[in-house]
């Protein structure tokens, strides 16, 4: 579902005509070889792809107009070879409407001691240079990622490659749809929130449809559709018992089969829906919802539309690298002293991205609903480091809240639970944590990423123009709760 290879980030060099035509031809060699080099290296998710040295305001303002109406553009790096008066910035800086990447760098990485003049100092001007471009952006109240080092820098490639992942997180959202089957779980709050000012901070729509809209379309599958995905559970899970017998199985795969075909139909990126609106359908979505958030489409239970949309760009950023990005809650505690955790899991949903091991795919009770006994991949998830976001409606603007985490094995075996869970010990501990969460209005519903860095959503929440709390291994309470006071003063 995802080809990150296809999308493209601008490499936009800014010079001047002081230099004269040679120093500008070395100019345009350097920043060529850059760009190249950045594109081809394993870290860089993207295409990286050299424009034409800009040197005009013209030239500056046809380039960003380009790269804001380009659909494979998903952002831009810029770097001042020489110095580049800044003025000439402005107009093209407002035209831009895509992620930028200031990339404070110079072509050569060490002083050439023996042999430096001034025909080296003009051309080699980056020191300075990028501080001029720096000062306007800031005057422009620019929200933008500054990366300096040399760009064969091992810190500096990774440092972009992870940008670049966060810029085609923020591109997918440009224009994407999301469905909500059914209403928001009666009466919750946090999972509710106002999606015309969503669509216009953050680019994505979400529309309702009735349940009974997604019912017609699982009722056209065919039973040979259906045969071939059993088969294809059989082949990629442990099947419980006699399931492959069991007549849920195939409705299972039924709704699962439907429901990939109305998103496809719909061109929907991501969904939700509720077990209080299941009118016409046999059983709760489970192992429909978790093989279809593993196929890349972002899913949150009860009507989060938010979170289904969070879930889905953290699966863009983190494409290709090792773990995955699931919907999770917050479910339970163990408060045993020394050793807290959180017991994290819901009714069915947890995508099988992030399993350790293979799954089990099983039929239980659910004692909500009213529906038949659903199918669902009942797992563990592997320990590591992890992180929970939550993306919550304060009324005057959107908070991003984020808690790293680390993911320990459970200390026994769960017969009896027949869900997929994932424990993990919140940072700094339980109660700085779980106290923080509370106060920052945290939801109940979060996006468990094992690939997506709390830098990467701080960027991400830079591009998007809205807060992020972050709790981690140094957060202090009172210094947080301050944060919160003013963070509120700021956003008022």
């Amino acid at each position: 579902m995802i080809n990150l290879k296809t999308l493209e980030l601008w490499f936009i060099t800014g010079s001047q005509h002081l230099y004269g035509e040679e120093t500008l031809k070395q100019v345009a060699a350097h920043s060529q070889e850059i760009a190249a080099s950045l594109s081809n290296d394993k870290r860089m998710p993207v295409t990286v792809v050299y424009k034409p040295v800009v040197t005009t305001p013209e030239e500056i303002y046809n380039v960003c107009m380009e790269a804001s109406v380009s659909k494979n553009c998903i952002g831009v790096i810029t770097w001042m070879h020489t110095f580049s008066p800044a003025k000439m910035w402005i107009r093209g800086l407002k035209a831009l409407s895509k992620p930028i990447c200031h990339l404070h760098t110079q072509y050569n990485r060490d002083i050439p001691w023996q042999f430096i003049d001034m025909d080296f100092m003009n051309l080699n001007q980056s020191a300075h240079g990028d501080r001029e471009f720096g000062f306007m952006m800031s005057r422009m109240r620019m929200n933008r990622k500054v990366i300096t080092g040399h760009w064969q820098d091992a810190d500096v490639l990774e440092e972009l490659g992870a940008w670049a992942r966060v810029a085609a997180g923020w591109n997918d959202w440009q224009g994407a749809r999301y469905v909500r089957f059914g209403d928001n779980m009666r009466f919750v709050a946090v999972t509710d929130g106002d999606k015309v000012e969503a669509e216009s901070q953050f680019g994505f729509s979400c529309n309702t449809h009735g349940i009974g809209d997604l019912v017609q379309v699982i009722n056209q599958i065919g039973d040979g559709e259906v045969d071939n995905l059993v088969k294809e559970y059989a082949d990629a899970y442990t099947i419980s018992g006699n399931l492959l017998m069991d007549p849920a199985l195939r409705d299972a795969a039924r709704i699962e089969l439907g429901m990939k075909a109305f998103l496809e139909a719909g061109n929907y990126k991501g969904f939700s829906d509720t077990f209080e609106d299941l009118h016409g359908m046999i059983q709760l979505p489970g192992i429909a919802v978790q093989r279809l958030m593993q196929a890349g489409y972002g899913f949150a239970g009860e009507g989060d539309w938010k979170t289904a949309a969070l879930v889905r760009a953290m699966k863009v950023m983190g494409h290709g690298l090792p773990g995955g990005n699931s919907f999770m809650e917050d479910y339970t505690y163990h408060f045993e002293p020394g050793n807290e955790m959180v017991l994290g899991a819901h009714m069915l949903e947890i995508c099988s991205s992030i399993a350790a091991g293979k799954p089990s795919c099983e039929k239980h009770p659910l004692g909500i609903g009213g529906k038949a006994d659903p199918v669902r991949l009942v797992f563990n998830v592997a320990p590591g480091e992890a992180l929970n976001a939550s993306l919550v409606d304060m009324g005057n603007r959107f908070r991003l809240v984020v808690n790293e985490v680390q993911a320990v094995a459970p200390p026994r075996e769960l017969p009896q639970l027949p869900v997929a869970r994932v424990l993990w010990k919140p940072y700094p501990d339980m109660k700085t944590a779980c106290t923080s969460w509370i106060l920052a209005g945290g939801a109940h519903h979060t996006c468990y990423s094992q690939n997506v860095t709390s830098s990467q959503l701080q960027d991400f929440a830079g591009i998007a123009g809205i807060e992020m709390l972050l709790i981690d291994q140094d957060t202090q309470l009172r210094q947080f709760e301050n944060e919160i006071r003013w963070n509120d003063a700021s956003f008022r």
